[in-house]
């Protein structure tokens, strides 16, 4: 008998629906996901639900298991953690990451899955794409014992590398958002927090994750001389003005993006599948919890992304709950 199972499309910009999708025995070396939870990744999904990635970056943009193509219909998304149904007996019932969008179960090599370590709550591990974009990040800047460090923009992308930092020894961290209710956030993570124009100078690097053209120019004031900002921000198809004039070349300021497609230069030796195992591991500390600021149902997500996406809902990660729907 023909198994069948749900997934999420966006079937135009700014339109999301539930699909029933055929769904393929699992071959050998396949496993039988079925879906615990995943992650609407705010400011990457909701650029995808709108419609706002260039043409020019549509292969670039590309998901490991999309289906479709962009603008829509598209099956988008990343953050997805199941357990194992069928497949070899070692991940034979084990509770796997994978790079997956939204569906209620799915079939993929079982390479592509990565268990998620006991000491990491499978609610929490939807986290891993993101965290593992903070780590790439931080192979990146390279920071030191006791740099002075500000990251701008306190999305989910920004909260994660934070949270990261605040684990450096003697390193000033301070988290810059315009939103005051993310001193909160900053809090529970261990890290400072200022508003844009209170934020400390001088600093040695400088994480701009706002995606905003203001949050750049904040981030390149906050610069002590010789200093880095990491750019972490992804625009779509926004243009960026940028303060390049000034004191920008007399102080040697340096920009430089980050993109965790590629894993670091820093860390060639170091595989895709390394990091996302570093990144499960380092989700055991309870802080990172903090990150999750909402939760719905599966069913529900043709009305939660227009919600996120206009800024209605305002969410760092939002979570998807699954019942075993088939």
């Amino acid at each position: 008998m023909k198994r069948t199972a749900r997934a999420f499309w966006i079937g135009a910009p700014g339109h999301g629906e539930i699909r029933e999708v055929d769904l393929p025995d699992p071959a050998e070396g396949e496993v039988l996901v079925r879906s615990l939870w995943s992650g609407v990744s705010r400011g990457t999904e909701t650029l995808v639900f709108r419609g706002g990635v260039p043409e020019s970056q549509h292969a670039a943009m590309r998901a490991p298991f999309q289906e479709g193509d962009f603008p829509g219909p598209v099956k988008y998304g990343y953050l997805n953690v199941g357990v194992v149904e069928e497949g070899p007996d070692a991940l034979l019932g084990r509770t796997v990451f994978c790079l997956y969008p939204h569906q209620t179960r799915y079939v993929v090599p079982a390479s592509a899955v990565t268990p998620v370590p006991d000491s990491v709550p499978a609610g929490r591990a939807v986290l891993a794409g993101t965290v593992e974009t903070a780590v790439n990040a931080l192979w990146d800047a390279r920071p030191l014992i006791g740099d002075r460090i500000a990251v701008v923009g306190g999305g989910m992308v920004g909260c994660s590398v934070a949270a990261l930092l605040a684990r450096f020894p003697g390193v000033r961290v301070q988290l810059v958002d315009a939103d005051p209710e993310r001193a909160k956030t900053a809090e529970a993570l261990g890290v400072g927090f200022a508003l844009p124009g209170d934020a400390l100078g001088e600093c040695d690097l400088v994480v701009h994750a706002s995606a905003t053209e203001q949050g750049l120019a904040r981030a390149l004031e906050l610069l002590s001389a010789e200093g880095t900002v990491l750019e972490l921000s992804w625009y779509g198809d926004r243009k960026v003005s940028l303060p390049l004039g000034e004191a920008f070349h007399s102080r040697r300021l340096v920009i430089r993006s980050s993109q965790v497609g590629t894993v670091s230069p820093n860390r060639a030796q170091r595989s895709y599948a390394d990091r996302l195992a570093l990144a499960l591991d380092l989700l055991a500390d309870p802080a990172l919890d903090a990150l999750v600021t909402g939760e719905s149902d599966f069913e529900e997500l043709p009305q939660l992304l227009p919600r996120l996406a206009s800024g209605e809902l305002v969410a760092l990660c939002h979570r998807v709950r699954y019942a075993d729907l088939g």
